[in-house]
């Protein structure tokens, strides 16, 4: 029977290991750990001793986990994280929010409306900083340090920790210029308008309009002008481009001073949903609840104002 199973693992231990793995080096998890190469091949040396196998197969060029070395890495990953939300969770009780804020967003939700939130959240909470990464692709929150991520539109992980803040409509849009020269009344005559594509977007051509559970239409647009990201598609469609389809937060101030028109508002299209998705961790410390709860609470108000009658 190995030592291993009649007394405990040193935590330390196994966050020297952990690092080592991840990092492939030894050289590098010492850079990492903030401590000396000996310290973490001594560690890693008593953790085998103790365990009575080989974890680590060591060549020249890279440090690689036997298999044995792989399982027990898997486990200490998640052993390792219980305990630092654990020690976190216990020295943040009745905490006020502090610290560093890693947040990432869409290009378009995180200009118009994370950025303003985020210098609301400052103001309020003078011990926290806050970093905004815009990124229209998935990020890995783990491997980027992100505390929290916000996706706009249709989760398609339904296994993610995610928590919907609120909704956004879809709003067909364009210059009054374009109006003028394109009357319509029904969604079957923008087959005739000329539209701008937003290619970021699954289906950017084709679009489901309703007045009535009874009365749909299906409508497939014809693109003059595709871009590849919403700011994009907002620029050409103010610069007369053409019609498009674009979320409420991003055209309010457009629509509020009548450089933009709301396009047959009486036929609505599929609302999306705002969520804020949190890495694996069952702890959240109190600077993420506070900003998701002022961000919550800003996108209610921006919601109230967009359904109110101008």
């Amino acid at each position: 029977m190995s030592r291993a199973t009649t007394q405990a693992i040193n935590l330390n231990r196994l966050a020297y290991f952990a690092a080592v793995v991840e990092a492939g080096s030894f050289t590098r998890a010492a850079e990492r750990l903030g401590i000396t190469k000996t310290v973490v091949s001594q560690q890693v040396a008593r953790l085998e001793a103790e365990v009575g196998v080989n974890l680590l197969v060591r060549t020249t060029r890279r440090v690689q986990p036997t298999e044995a070395g792989r399982m027990l890495h898997l486990r200490s990953v998640a052993i390792l994280r219980e305990a630092g939300d654990a020690f976190s969770e216990l020295a943040q009780v009745n905490a006020a929010p502090r610290g560093t804020l890693r947040v990432t967003a869409p290009n378009d939700y995180g200009t118009s409306v994370v950025a303003p939130v985020m210098a609301t959240f400052v103001a309020r909470h003078p011990a926290c900083q806050v970093e905004l990464v815009l990124s229209d692709a998935k990020i890995d929150l783990i491997s980027h340090q992100i505390d929290l991520s916000i996706r706009v539109g249709w989760l398609e992980d339904s296994g993610a920790r995610a928590r919907r803040i609120g909704v956004f409509q879809q709003l067909l849009v364009a210059t009054p210029a374009l109006l003028r020269r394109f009357p319509t009344a029904d969604p079957n005559d923008l087959t005739s308008w000329p539209f701008v594509a937003n290619t970021a977007l699954k289906e950017p051509l084709q679009w489901q309009f309703s007045r009535s559970a009874r009365e749909r239409r299906s409508v497939r647009t014809q693109a003059t002008i595709s871009v590849n990201a919403t700011p994009a598609a907002l620029a050409a469609t103010l610069a007369g481009g053409g019609a498009s389809i674009l979320p409420d937060y991003l055209v309010a101030e457009e629509l509020e001073a009548g450089r933009l028109v709301h396009v047959l508002p009486e036929w609505k299209l599929p609302a999306g949903g705002i969520h804020v998705v949190y890495p694996a961790s069952r702890f959240r410390p109190p600077k993420v609840t506070a900003f998701v709860a002022l961000l919550a609470e800003h996108d209610k108000r921006r919601s109230q104002q967009t359904r109110a009658p101008r």
